[in-house]
């Protein structure tokens, strides 16, 4: 058995969530693969060589790869995945984006964003805003996988010496083109990385409310983030939405901020190491999962933290 990792990257640096993806890999049993297809990807590529636990590194270099374009990537998936039994990507937007076209094209069934590897041919994954797991055995010759990346450690990111193999590029499918990038730019740390996350809810109340915030997540370093309530009300941008239709986090330390607990958000964050929930509302659902809850006004409360800290 060998695996394919089909790597997230920029083409000068790999995402971190290649590094969880090779773990699930890793567990699947058997060679580990990662897949670099890019346009001059060799930092990429050099970067992945090192990951503990990879034994060759693929480079597909081509200028049509330089963007990521899901319908080139899978082409090129396509093109070697005979030699795998297993074939794994992050569930990001970029994984999601390319890893159903390979199912489809090998007539497979995707099973997606595994929490757990129980055996070759059997994962976990979380059903019903992960109020369930179900436990999926595929018989499939080949495993199409998207990987949760919170339900598995990041893989060592130096210590290995994996070969590298250039390969022929696939063709460029020309089916879509790079019209532009438009990249949110913030001094604070990406989101779905982040070690600490101060996340508000709709008990901020409104988008200037939110900025009592700020200096709390400045004091420790954190990413900002907001449930769905929130960023429906206008108060934050979409990219800040946590939760089971918005990025699924697992920092060290979550800090809820006037967010009641809705199951949708929970979803997305419940597996961080460390909940501190504030809320005025003793009975809020989001005290079920806190290791620490404090029960106040957030206008008060938030303050007097900061000036603590």
């Amino acid at each position: 058995m060998t695996a394919l990792v089909i790597a997230e990257h920029d083409n000068a640096s790999l995402k971190a969530s290649t590094l969880n993806t090779v773990t699930a890999a890793a567990q699947c049993g058997g060679d580990v693969h990662v897949l670099i297809a890019g346009s001059n990807a060799g930092a990429a590529a050099d970067a992945a060589k090192q990951i503990a636990g990879v034994s060759k590194v693929i480079v597909a270099d081509a200028p049509y790869f330089a963007e990521g374009l899901a319908e080139n990537v899978a082409e090129q998936v396509l093109a070697i995945a005979g030699s795998y039994s297993h074939i794994l990507a992050p569930a990001t937007a970029y994984g999601k984006n390319i890893l159903p076209r390979v199912a489809a094209k090998l007539d497979v069934a995707q099973i997606s964003e595994i929490t757990k590897v129980d055996a070759p041919d059997t994962f976990e994954r979380p059903i019903y805003a992960g109020n369930a797991i179900a436990v999926v055995q595929s018989s499939d010759k080949v495993k199409v996988i998207t990987v949760r990346t919170t339900g598995f450690d990041a893989a060592a990111a130096t210590g290995g010496s994996a070969a590298v193999e250039n390969v022929a590029a696939a063709a460029d499918v020309g089916k879509s083109a790079f019209v532009g990038r438009e990249v949110a730019k913030s001094d604070r740390p990406e989101l779905t990385g982040a070690k600490i996350i101060v996340s508000g809810g709709r008990g901020m109340g409104s988008a200037d409310n939110f900025k009592i915030l700020e200096p709390l997540a400045d004091k420790l370093g954190a990413a900002m983030g907001a449930s769905r309530a929130a960023v429906d009300a206008g108060f934050v941008p979409n990219d800040w939405q946590v939760g089971q239709t918005g990025k699924i986090v697992a920092p060290q330390l979550y800090i809820a901020v006037g967010i009641s607990g809705a199951i949708q958000h929970l979803a997305g964050m419940k597996d961080s190491k460390t909940i501190v929930a504030i809320n005025k509302d003793p009975e809020a659902p989001i005290f079920s999962v806190a290791d620490y809850g404090l029960v106040g006004d957030l206008f008060e409360v938030v303050p007097e933290l900061i000036k603590a800290l």
